[in-house]
């Protein structure tokens, strides 16, 4: 075990403790492949599954495991029309499940997202009955102020550059605070505590995942 990961571990128990006096459970596995199995058999086969954009969510392996499961499915990105958009949207803040990631996490155990269009965000915050989220420990900060930085500076020209927006922290690879018309850094959200015992619960992973 090398002292990275010892280091890893230790921190993510400190996150865990935070969690819990936020309403919030937590859980660590060193790997993501570990971490795929303990999130699947935490969801019972038929539940209604839903998710918000996540490259975390895709690289452990979870994506291709509930689309081969025995599950229902809600994909927001097979709508071909903006009223069907608005109607899986519906269906998803009533799932079951909702898996996500968080753009950064600090060590008093609060999440810090940043959204375009908000869906993601909003079912975090209400709906689904269940939020679990695959957080890379690469993700964790010191302090929201940290972790704001951290997604603007980190995660949102990487998204620019991903999705092609024509921005200038995709040009420059820092953030602009931009108000241009394909800036997706409209929502910020700050998750301090949940308001309903266990509803969100969040994997720890002791492996780079997303950005």
């Amino acid at each position: 075990m090398s002292y990275l990961t010892t280091a890893y571990e230790k921190q993510a128990q400190t996150i865990i403790s935070n969690l819990a006096k936020r309403n919030m459970e937590g859980c660590y596995y060193n790997t993501a492949a570990e971490c795929t199995r303990a999130v699947l058999e935490s969801i019972p086969k038929r539940s209604v599954i839903s998710w918000g954009g996540s490259e975390s969510i895709k690289e452990c392996g979870l994506m291709d495991a509930i689309h081969n499961g025995d599950y229902q499915l809600i994909d927001r990105s097979a709508a071909k029309t903006p009223d069907e958009s608005r109607v899986l949207y519906s269906q998803a803040v009533l799932s079951d499940y909702y898996l996500m990631s968080s753009n950064a996490i600090t060590l008093d155990g609060e999440l810090i997202n940043i959204d375009g269009n908000g869906n993601r965000v909003a079912c975090l915050i209400q709906g689904p009955s269940h939020v679990l989220l695959i957080v890379g420990m690469n993700k964790v900060v010191t302090d929201v102020k940290s972790g704001i930085a951290r997604v603007r500076n980190t995660a949102s020209p990487a998204n620019a550059v991903r999705l092609d927006r024509k921005l200038p922290c995709a040009a420059s690879g820092v953030c602009h605070d931009c108000l241009a018309p394909d800036c997706f850094c409209n929502q910020i959200v700050v998750t301090r505590r949940s308001g309903h015992t266990g509803r969100i619960k969040v994997y720890l992973v002791g492996e780079p995942l997303g950005y």
